[in-house]
């Protein structure tokens, strides 16, 4: 490994894990620990304790097991380590980090706004979003991202996840209905079909734990989630009336 280029510990190589060390490897010497991923070009595997030893640490594991993480990792952070997550959404990933994690390391919690399919041509133009803990500088984050091609939106938790209640866990919701009706290609279609379809197909193979994180782990996603069934069920109640003139 190069001495001067820092370190990197990624904890959790699944699917956003594994894209983002392929952007981040030509940048930093990558640590990874996942007993369950296949190799990865450019990404040492390590045990645990090696990866969270390092200055900086990625935690890209589902938000369901970041809690645990946080304890398994705790025992290893060296004094003034950055600890970063993925996480779709903010405040319950902060509130485990903040309770969990040792006060010597510096938190900053982050969502990609995008991920390998969104971002499939290129990080150029997508966003992501930095929750800095109280007191921790983004900058030098920020300053990465940008270079990255990334545009950087810095927010809290609470106002992070109050947004995506709209902009994620409403799309991620229809897309899913869309997705199970399982319809099949039509000969031709119109524009607004095309886009919808789209939008199916990017949130279509996501894992079950990120769609339940989105839709159960926002605290501000299950209000928005009613009323859009109530509005669903208001639309064809008013349909079924005409129809019965």
């Amino acid at each position: 490994m190069a001495e001067d280029r820092k370190q990197i510990g990624m904890i959790g190589l699944g699917a956003f894990g594994r894209f983002a060390a392929g952007h981040l490897a030509p940048h930093f010497d990558l640590l990874g620990h996942d007993p369950q991923a296949a190799e990865l070009p450019g990404l040492v595997r390590v045990r645990l304790e090696a990866a969270a030893a390092c200055p900086v640490v990625v935690l890209a594991v589902p938000v369901q097991a970041l809690e645990q993480t946080c304890q398994d990792i705790a025992p290893f952070l060296p004094e003034g380590a950055l600890v970063l997550d993925v996480a779709s959404v903010k405040v319950e990933p902060m509130r485990a980090m903040r309770a969990w994690l040792p006060a010597h390391v510096r938190i900053i919690g982050t969502h990609p706004l995008f991920g390998p399919q969104s971002a499939a041509k290129g990080l150029a133009g997508q966003s992501i979003v930095l929750c800095p803990d109280t007191g921790v500088d983004a900058a030098p984050v920020a300053a990465l991202c940008e270079g990255l091609g990334l545009e950087v939106h810095l927010s809290d938790p609470d106002t992070h996840d109050r947004a995506m209640a709209n902009v994620q866990a409403l799309t991620h919701l229809v897309s899913r209905v869309i997705a199970e009706l399982d319809i099949p290609p039509p000969p031709y279609t119109t524009k607004s079909y095309d886009l919808l379809r789209q939008a199916t197909d990017l949130v279509r193979n996501d894992s079950d734990d990120l769609f339940q994180a989105i839709e159960q782990l926002n605290p501000y996603a299950a209000s928005l989630r009613k009323r859009f069934f109530e509005a669903a069920r208001a639309f064809d109640g008013r349909l079924e009336a005409r129809t019965g003139e």
